[in-house]
């Protein structure tokens, strides 16, 4: 299932990226390094399935998929920043600031985040001018201080620190989550067919699936192999970062990644036998190895 969505997306991306022509090509080089670096594809994927799921077609969802995977991969990139978590390898390549170098890796970051406003303000003749602000609005709001950046900044701060289980699920909501639930809500407003009752539950499906997808992160930093993850195995306890599994121990976390799975998909259950897909993505959520 993820290969249709991620191929689409990535088809997509490079398509329109290509169509950009800037007078320094170093910064478009750096972007299309950074977003088509390989990668599940998990959030625009979300895309696409609420729009489906919700009777639209695929095509509707292009341009929202496209802007979250930006604002994704430029997080990506300033995440890996000496300033930040000072990575070398994203998805078992050289990060972007050590591709190119670490000027061009905050340009490219910061090209990717506005462009991704760009394409989700441009008119689409399916929707309303109403239904797209929407979607901007929705962008924003997760991205920034009230969202994924306020998570970032969080984590960033917080190393070292011993964290109680709701800190440390607060952190994970706005850092994780938010871009998670983001990706959800603009499938469902791409339909130009959710209601308010149809994005109430995507929302509690999105906090389910987003904080099992940090649980299995933080198992998987114990558990998985640099190999398999395609970064430094291991480098959250190096870090002293906290985790689930060193706040509640390992088997405690386990449980809790099911019990939140569980949860996910009775969230979708008012969709009916519609929300099949949206199931098999909890499914890959709790299963996958990095």
């Amino acid at each position: 299932m993820l290969a249709l969505y991620r191929q689409r997306v990535e088809a997509e991306l490079s398509r329109r990226l290509a169509e950009r022509n800037g007078i320094d090509p170093s910064l478009h080089q750096a972007m299309h390094y950074s977003l088509m670096n390989g990668g599940k594809r998990l959030r625009p994927t979300l895309v696409y399935l609420a729009t489906e799921l919700l009777g639209g077609q695929i095509e509707q969802a292009d341009t929202a998929a496209c802007a979250l995977e930006c604002v994704h991969s430029y997080s990506l990139v300033h995440d890996d920043l000496p300033a930040m978590d000072n990575d070398e390898l994203r998805r078992g390549k050289p990060t972007c600031h050590i591709q190119f170098n670490e000027a061009t890796a905050i340009l490219a970051g910061d090209a990717l985040l506005t462009w991704a406003f760009e394409l989700l303000s441009q008119p689409i003749d399916a929707l309303p001018a109403s239904t797209q602000l929407q979607m901007v609005h929705t962008l924003a709001r997760c991205s920034g201080d009230l969202g994924m950046v306020d998570g970032q900044a969080f984590d960033l701060g917080s190393e070292g620190k011993r964290l109680s289980l709701e800190q440390l699920k607060s952190m994970h909501a706005a850092k994780t989550g938010e871009l998670i639930r983001a990706a959800l809500r603009l499938g469902a407003l791409a339909s130009g067919n959710a209601t308010d009752t149809d994005l109430e539950a995507l929302d509690r499906y999105a906090q389910k699936i987003g904080l099992a997808f940090q649980i299995q992160d933080d198992i998987l930093d114990i558990e998985s192999t640099t190999e398999q993850l395609g970064k430094p195995q291991g480098s959250d306890e190096e870090r002293d970062k906290a985790t689930y599994p060193a706040l509640i121990g390992l088997t405690k976390s386990k449980q809790w990644l099911n019990e939140l799975h569980q949860q996910a998909i009775e969230a979708l259950e008012t969709f009916g036998e519609r929300n099949q897909s949206l199931i098999a993505l909890a499914d890959f959520v709790i299963a996958r190895n990095h």
